[in-house]
């Protein structure tokens, strides 16, 4: 029998059916992974990088109310966050790339 994620303090519904499109379906499975492997399968899912979500993640699977990580913890925690974004970041090749950078697709390209 399986736990839902939803059980485990600061992770609503929402959370759940993010880890459930990345193939995280129990709070046990969740629990294995730990913050970082599972944050890495959301990423890879496609879901969109938010510091907010891993940080609630983390506080959550550790049993801590989803605010109460300060200081050097929490900047930890963010160049943690920011080397998992870097590593799943989809950067655009081929003709892609080259329509990014001579503007065809707005904001995409490099600004003077």
């Amino acid at each position: 029998m399986s736990t839902p994620i939803s059980s485990i303090r600061n992770l609503g519904p929402v959370m759940e059916a993010a880890f459930a499109r990345a193939g995280i379906d129990s709070a046990e499975a969740l629990r294995t992974l730990g913050t970082d492997a599972a944050y890495a399968k959301l990423l890879a899912s496609g879901e969109r990088p938010h510091f907010i979500a891993y940080y609630v993640l983390e506080m959550a699977l550790q049993g801590r109310p989803w605010n109460d990580c300060k200081g050097t913890e929490k900047d930890a925690l963010r160049a943690r966050f920011d080397t998992l974004k870097a590593a799943h970041t989809v950067r655009p090749d081929g003709m892609e790339a080259i329509l990014n950078a001579i503007g065809v697709i707005p904001g995409a390209g490099v600004r003077p």
